[in-house]
């Protein structure tokens, strides 16, 4: 194949990158999903020295709403880093697919929500319990999300990955979208 017989024309079930849609319900069960599935985010916020720093945080289970919420001492890192730059990043992965939600964050202190989203697994990270000064919540107001979905086996998506190596063609492995939310 010479080059003039090469195409950088995106396949059709992906979107080129950068443009963002609005999304509908079927996206938005679709991340939902993704979430429930996943449970642990890795949390990217900016330094003070505008470097990144990721960090493992578990999902509280709500209904997705645009919303994530993340139990965190206050004060910590991660909250000294969302107050000088609120700019955050969600990544999830989990068996049914990949998720990544850009947003804001602010950090919440209320006594409802907290009680509201308390569990037996989070007192394991406050051993002082909910009314510790030092419980806070993380809101993140997500703003955009991209993600890879995938109904299938594992099994299945290495077969069409190793077939693609093969025929030297794109795998179709689920759904690729980036949404506006």
């Amino acid at each position: 194949m010479t080059s003039s017989d090469e195409s950088t024309t995106p396949p059709t079930h992906a979107v080129p990158t950068g443009t963002f849609i609005p999304a509908d319900d079927a996206d938005m069960k679709t991340i939902a999903a993704l979430i429930k599935a996943a449970r642990i985010a890795l949390v990217t916020t900016v330094t003070a020295t505008g470097h990144l720093h990721s960090r493992p945080l578990a999902v509280q289970e709500t209904d997705f709403d645009g919303d994530l919420w993340f139990f965190t001492q206050d004060p910590s890192s991660k909250v000294d880093d969302i107050r000088g730059h609120d700019q955050v990043n969600a990544a999830f992965e989990s068996g049914k697919g990949y998720l990544s939600i850009a947003g804001r964050a602010t950090v919440v202190h209320d006594r409802e929500k907290v009680d509201e989203l308390w569990t037996p697994m989070v007192e394991a990270w406050f051993p002082d319990g909910k009314d510790d000064p030092t419980v806070a919540l993380i809101r993140v107001d997500a703003e955009s999300a991209e993600y890879w979905a995938s109904t299938e086996p594992g099994v299945v998506t290495a077969f069409k990955i190793a077939k693609a190596v093969v025929t030297r063609s794109e795998p179709d492995v689920g759904e690729n979208k980036s949404v506006d939310l």
